[in-house]
């Protein structure tokens, strides 16, 4: 725990005071190097709070709103933002960090969030205003994990009603998968993982059947269980391993839809011959591919309507002072979502 500073927003940039910030395995997998990036860092990226301050030239964010804090910053005209899809924003960088040390070096502002903090400044394109009556610690899971796994079904697989699911790990993102295909209509949604203990959750969240991956070629137990391949097989761990076997879980003209993010440099094999004389194919799937603007109201109303879970989504709450331990346990695996609480007094 260090004191830092972070300078006030400039013109077009607003200033949230936090009341809650989840940890996501992608702020972990940062801090330790596996996907490259820069120290010292400040991360956090899964949050939601009250908005303090704004710039001057900022429009339709003002004091007082209720927001999601998104990883999510797009400019707004590149080619990918302007047909819809800010979530690879083309745009290399839109302002220096907010944050320095007491001596005056930069801190790097880790996913342009910087949410492991009491307050962030970011660029309003990040952020979603939400219902006041909306807690904070549910709120925050809409950042990422939630809109990841239900857009990666509706959106990066465009999933029809009747169709058939595999979701490979039954984690945070996972479980969000398993909820987006019971949205969407699937018929079947299995889900496969190497934990017995998740996969009992997985049924909670609409997973109609369930597979433990440590059985030998469990495809073809999933395979048993549908009458035939899956239309989409969700492979929501960052696990290359797991991207070896996924191909085997699809029918003829189903896709693999890149989720999960393994180390940069880790590789994987599959046997393209097959894929194209059955058209079976691969998509990525970066932050489901959402348009935060229209898909975190979309969600809010789900949540409150009662046809998505997110309280249930809460494994540990936890202060900021308690991170270390709450990081810990959410590296051991056993966590869905620990929530960083603050004190809003």
């Amino acid at each position: 725990m260090e004191t830092v500073e972070l300078r006030a927003p400039l013109s077009n940039e607003v200033e949230v005071q936090l009341g809650a910030v989840a940890i996501c395995h992608s702020d972990i997998a940062f801090a330790e190097g596996l996907w490259g990036g820069d120290l010292p860092a400040v991360y956090g990226h899964e949050a939601a709070g009250v908005v303090t301050e704004v710039g001057v030239a900022v429009r339709g964010v003002t004091v007082g709103d209720h927001v999601v804090v998104t990883l999510i910053r797009s400019c707004g005209h590149c080619p990918n933002c302007a047909s819809g899809r800010p979530t690879i924003c083309e745009e290399p960088g839109h302002s220096l960090s907010p944050l320095t040390n007491k001596e005056g070096q930069s801190l790097h502002q880790g996913m342009a969030c910087g949410a492991f903090a009491e307050k962030v400044v970011v660029d309003p394109s990040q952020v979603v205003q939400i219902p006041k009556m909306l807690s904070f610690e549910v709120a925050c899971l809409l950042a990422c994990g939630v809109i990841t796994g239900v857009g990666a079904v509706v959106h990066s697989a465009q999933l029809r009603a009747g169709q058939d699911v595999v979701v490979i790990g039954a984690g945070g993102v996972g479980l969000n998968a398993i909820q987006g295909a019971l949205i969407a209509g699937a018929r079947r949604i299995v889900a496969v993982d190497l934990n017995p203990a998740k996969l009992a959750i997985a049924r909670e969240f609409g997973a109609t059947d369930l597979v433990l991956a440590t059985e030998n070629e469990p495809w073809l137990q999933v395979k048993q269980a549908l009458g035939r391949g899956a239309d989409a097989v969700f492979v929501t761990v960052g696990n290359a391993r797991a991207y070896d076997s996924a191909a085997h879980y699809l029918a003829p003209g189903g896709q693999v839809v890149l989720v999960g993010m393994p180390k940069t440099g880790d590789l994987s094999t599959y046997d393209p011959g097959t894929m194209a004389s059955i058209s079976q194919g691969m998509v990525g799937s970066k932050m489901g591919n959402v348009v935060i603007q229209r898909d975190i109201p979309w969600m809010v109303d789900l949540y409150q309507q009662g046809r998505l879970k997110l309280d249930e989504l809460i494994s540990g709450r936890w202060r900021l002072e308690q991170i270390n331990e709450a990081i810990a346990d959410t590296k051991s695996g056993n966590a869905r979502r620990n929530v960083i609480l603050f004190d809003k007094g």
